[in-house]
Protein backbone atom coordinates (compact mmCIF):
# COMPACT_ATOMS: atom_id res chain seq x y z
CA UNK A 1 0.00 0.00 0.00
CA UNK A 2 1.20 3.54 -0.61
CA UNK A 3 0.61 6.59 0.74
CA UNK A 4 0.74 10.16 -0.51
CA UNK A 5 3.01 12.11 0.87
CA UNK A 6 0.30 15.57 2.83
CA UNK A 7 2.57 18.73 3.09
CA UNK A 8 1.23 20.91 5.19
CA UNK A 9 2.10 23.94 3.08
CA UNK A 10 -1.41 25.10 1.09
CA UNK A 11 -0.90 26.23 -2.28
CA UNK A 12 -0.58 29.67 -2.53
CA UNK A 13 -2.93 32.37 -3.52
CA UNK A 14 -2.42 33.72 -6.52
CA UNK A 15 -3.94 37.33 -4.97
CA UNK A 16 -2.93 38.57 -1.35
CA UNK A 17 -5.63 38.20 1.22
CA UNK A 18 -7.55 40.96 1.40
CA UNK A 19 -9.04 42.94 -0.85
CA UNK A 20 -7.82 46.26 -0.28
CA UNK A 21 -3.62 44.61 -0.49
CA UNK A 22 -5.14 42.73 -3.96
CA UNK A 23 -6.26 46.14 -5.08
CA UNK A 24 -2.75 47.45 -4.21
CA UNK A 25 -0.50 44.83 -5.64
CA UNK A 26 -2.80 44.99 -8.83
CA UNK A 27 -2.49 49.02 -8.99
CA UNK A 28 1.54 48.35 -8.57
CA UNK A 29 1.65 46.18 -11.40
CA UNK A 30 0.15 48.10 -13.41
CA UNK A 31 2.12 50.89 -12.55
CA UNK A 32 5.46 49.06 -13.30
CA UNK A 33 4.21 47.13 -16.44
CA UNK A 34 3.07 50.54 -18.19
CA UNK A 35 6.33 52.36 -17.61
CA UNK A 36 8.73 49.36 -18.58
CA UNK A 37 6.05 48.97 -21.69
CA UNK A 38 5.96 52.36 -23.02
CA UNK A 39 9.95 52.25 -22.96
CA UNK A 40 10.15 49.60 -25.35
CA UNK A 41 9.07 51.93 -27.91
CA UNK A 42 12.22 54.00 -27.58
CA UNK A 43 14.52 50.60 -27.29
CA UNK A 44 13.22 48.53 -29.90
CA UNK A 45 12.80 51.28 -32.95
CA UNK A 46 16.43 52.67 -32.12
CA UNK A 47 15.08 55.96 -30.66
CA UNK A 48 17.77 58.97 -30.95
CA UNK A 49 17.85 59.11 -26.97
CA UNK A 50 17.87 55.36 -25.99
CA UNK A 51 20.68 54.81 -28.80
CA UNK A 52 22.51 58.00 -27.08
CA UNK A 53 22.12 56.14 -23.57
CA UNK A 54 23.34 52.67 -24.53
CA UNK A 55 26.19 54.23 -26.54
CA UNK A 56 27.42 56.38 -23.55
CA UNK A 57 27.29 52.92 -21.63
CA UNK A 58 29.38 51.40 -24.31
CA UNK A 59 26.89 48.50 -25.34
CA UNK A 60 24.62 49.96 -28.09
CA UNK A 61 23.13 48.41 -29.66
CA UNK A 62 22.96 44.32 -27.88
CA UNK A 63 22.38 46.13 -24.57
CA UNK A 64 19.21 48.14 -25.95
CA UNK A 65 18.18 45.55 -27.61
CA UNK A 66 18.86 43.05 -24.45
CA UNK A 67 17.63 45.51 -22.24
CA UNK A 68 13.99 45.72 -24.20
CA UNK A 69 13.35 42.00 -24.39
CA UNK A 70 14.15 41.62 -20.82
CA UNK A 71 11.69 44.47 -19.72
CA UNK A 72 9.34 43.12 -22.18
CA UNK A 73 9.37 40.06 -20.54
CA UNK A 74 8.97 41.41 -16.94
CA UNK A 75 6.13 43.73 -18.51
CA UNK A 76 4.09 39.85 -19.67
CA UNK A 77 4.58 38.52 -15.88
CA UNK A 78 3.49 41.17 -14.21
CA UNK A 79 0.42 41.12 -15.92
CA UNK A 80 -0.29 37.84 -15.29
CA UNK A 81 -1.34 36.99 -11.29
CA UNK A 82 0.70 33.86 -11.22
CA UNK A 83 3.71 35.30 -12.94
CA UNK A 84 3.51 38.75 -10.89
CA UNK A 85 6.35 38.12 -8.64
CA UNK A 86 8.42 36.84 -11.12
CA UNK A 87 8.48 40.08 -12.98
CA UNK A 88 8.30 41.70 -10.55
CA UNK A 89 11.85 40.58 -8.96
CA UNK A 90 13.02 40.74 -12.79
CA UNK A 91 11.80 44.71 -13.12
CA UNK A 92 13.76 44.94 -9.40
CA UNK A 93 17.08 43.69 -11.32
CA UNK A 94 16.74 45.24 -14.49
CA UNK A 95 16.00 48.80 -12.08
CA UNK A 96 18.64 48.49 -10.25
CA UNK A 97 20.75 48.01 -13.17
CA UNK A 98 19.43 51.08 -14.21
CA UNK A 99 19.72 53.49 -11.48
CA UNK A 100 23.00 52.08 -11.23
CA UNK A 101 23.43 53.29 -14.90
CA UNK A 102 22.42 56.75 -13.93
CA UNK A 103 24.27 56.90 -10.77
CA UNK A 104 27.73 55.93 -11.89
CA UNK A 105 27.57 56.83 -15.65
CA UNK A 106 24.75 58.80 -17.18
CA UNK A 107 23.78 60.93 -14.12
CA UNK A 108 20.50 61.81 -13.25
CA UNK A 109 19.73 64.21 -15.96
CA UNK A 110 19.67 62.53 -19.24
CA UNK A 111 20.01 65.15 -22.40
CA UNK A 112 17.96 67.82 -20.51
CA UNK A 113 15.30 65.61 -19.40
CA UNK A 114 14.98 66.93 -15.94
CA UNK A 115 15.48 63.55 -14.49
CA UNK A 116 12.42 62.20 -16.06
CA UNK A 117 14.01 58.81 -16.82
CA UNK A 118 15.60 58.54 -13.53
CA UNK A 119 12.25 59.05 -11.61
CA UNK A 120 10.76 56.43 -13.85
CA UNK A 121 13.22 54.08 -13.27
CA UNK A 122 13.08 54.71 -9.38
CA UNK A 123 8.94 54.85 -9.85
CA UNK A 124 9.03 50.66 -11.36
CA UNK A 125 11.48 49.99 -8.57
CA UNK A 126 9.42 51.26 -5.81
CA UNK A 127 6.45 49.32 -7.57
CA UNK A 128 7.61 46.40 -7.43
CA UNK A 129 9.35 46.11 -4.29
CA UNK A 130 5.70 46.71 -3.53
CA UNK A 131 4.63 44.17 -5.68
CA UNK A 132 6.92 41.73 -3.99
CA UNK A 133 5.92 42.51 -0.23
CA UNK A 134 2.15 42.13 -0.94
CA UNK A 135 2.51 39.04 -2.86
CA UNK A 136 5.51 37.71 -0.82
CA UNK A 137 3.72 34.27 0.47
CA UNK A 138 3.40 33.98 -3.37
CA UNK A 139 6.88 34.68 -4.04
CA UNK A 140 7.65 32.29 -1.46
CA UNK A 141 5.83 29.52 -3.05
CA UNK A 142 7.31 30.14 -6.37
CA UNK A 143 10.68 30.28 -4.75
CA UNK A 144 9.74 26.86 -2.92
CA UNK A 145 8.52 25.30 -6.27
CA UNK A 146 11.86 26.04 -8.23
CA UNK A 147 14.17 24.90 -5.33
CA UNK A 148 12.28 21.96 -5.42
CA UNK A 149 12.42 21.40 -9.42
CA UNK A 150 16.45 21.72 -9.18
CA UNK A 151 16.96 19.70 -6.18
CA UNK A 152 15.33 16.70 -7.78
CA UNK A 153 17.56 16.79 -10.82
Amino acid sequence: MTHARHTDTPAASPCPASPAARMAAWTLQIIAAAILAQTLFFKFTGARESVFIFTQLGVEPWGRLFAGVSELVAVVLLLRSATAPLGAAMAIGIMLGAIGAHLAKLGVVVQNDGGLLFGLAVTVLLSSIGVLVLRRRQAAALLRRALTMICKR
